[in-house]
């Protein structure tokens, strides 16, 4: 019988931070693409090869990771004083579905550099030579992310010096901000959705821990190394094959879920794998980062592990890394509490890749923790562009 022929999609392959992803621009998506719904998320997973029951993404542009099977879209900005509207899909790997529940904080990077190549920054805003400021609106979640980006010739400036943990070149820095990040648009409330800076979480199967969380950058769930068995020092592998330890970090992210009051039943957690992060912190230490390089007690402030899509993140998490400032810069929370407490605007920390600098600018308002906006550097590299194919009954 006859087979329906490809159908070709033009796309951007990018490296934004220490993640990577496919990047549309929404006018060139197929028509009933162009909306969210059954037919974009069907096109989302083809694109990256899932569902995968061998977990491995041959048949599609994914890398069987958390960090690689991501899907973008961006369009000019439906809101004011906005270049463009960025909207982040994680896509599941062994499952068929499609997670839009948050950001992404390294696609961000990417977000605001493919904003330029693609053509949806006024021509007007964009220097010569220096930085275009490209104001992104995070649709996910309904938040303004500033992007800082590095500009020659009227081109993006995607080479250079800057080195990134987790990215084995340099390349040109690009700055972001992430504004009034304090609470996940949403979802609403405050950014410590219990009330509390330090909570006593009941895990079944597991027991109680100490927990803080918060929703700033992106819903995530602290708790200390030391209360479940580890060190703050663990890699990839450590944990990642270890199926059991993996049941365990689940189960106290449903529990977390369902504390912050992000789902209604356990049951929901399976549909929602993108949130809430689950990491485990502790006080600095002498490690061996992945690439084999010594990261020296001194040189952090304190050490965190953080998991997304159900397996340890090989570096860090963008958004979970505007949590972890977020969190380490409110006297109290254990972020803070394992660098050494009192007040602080920004934070190193020692990942499984190497460190990572992150600020944040927290305070009180009428009792409530607040904050304005969190820094990172990170940089964003185009690795292809062309068109993506897919079956034409795709979607």
């Amino acid at each position: 019988m006859p087979h329906p022929a490809q159908i070709k999609i033009p796309a951007t392959y990018i490296r934004g931070g220490t993640s990577k992803g496919v990047f549309f621009r929404l006018q060139d998506l197929p028509e009933a693409c162009q909306v969210p719904g059954a037919a974009r998320d069907k096109l989302f997973m083809r694109v990256i090869g899932s569902p995968d029951p061998y977990a491995a993404h041959i048949d599609g542009m994914g890398g069987a990771t958390s960090s690689t099977s991501k899907c973008v879209i961006l369009s000019k900005s439906s809101v004011p004083d906005h270049d463009v509207d960025y909207l982040y899909g994680q896509v599941s790997i062994d499952k068929p579905f499609v997670d839009w529940s948050g950001n992404c904080g390294n696609l961000s990077t990417a977000a605001g550099a493919f904003a330029i190549h693609a053509g949806l920054v006024d021509p007007s805003r964009i220097p010569q030579n220096g930085v275009c400021v490209v104001r992104v609106w995070q649709a996910n979640i309904q938040k303004t992310i500033i992007a800082h980006v590095p500009v020659t010739n009227g081109q993006v400036q995607e080479t250079g010096d800057f080195e990134l943990d987790g990215v084995t070149f340099p390349a040109a820095e690009i700055v972001l901000e992430f504004m009034d990040p304090s609470d996940d648009g949403d979802e609403g409330g405050s950014m410590f959705p219990t009330g509390n800076l330090v909570d006593d979480l009941e895990v079944p199967g597991i027991g109680t821990l100490k927990a803080t969380m918060i929703t700033a950058g992106i819903p995530t769930v602290f708790v200390n190394a030391a209360d479940i068995g580890y060190t703050g020092t663990e890699l990839r592998e450590q944990i990642n094959t270890d199926a059991e330890a993996l049941k365990r970090f689940e189960a106290i992210r449903v529990a977390g879920a369902l504390r912050m009051g992000l789902i209604k039943t356990p049951e929901e957690a399976a549909t929602r794998q993108h949130t809430p992060k689950i990491a485990f912190v502790a006080p600095p230490t002498t490690y061996t980062a992945s690439s084999g390089k010594t990261i020296e007690a001194g040189d952090v402030d304190l050490l965190v592990r953080a998991l997304s899509m159900g397996k340890l993140h090989h570096a860090m998490m963008g958004t979970c890394a505007v949590a972890i400032g977020t969190a380490a810069a409110i006297p109290g929370t254990l972020v803070n509490q394992a660098a050494g407490g009192g007040e602080r605007e920004a934070v190193r920390f020692g990942h499984p890749s190497g460190t990572l600098r992150v600020g944040a600018q927290a305070k009180q308002v009428n009792g409530q923790w607040t904050v304005t906006k969190a820094i990172m550097s990170r940089s964003a590299r185009i690795l292809m562009e062309g068109w993506v194919r897919v079956p034409g009954d795709t979607f």
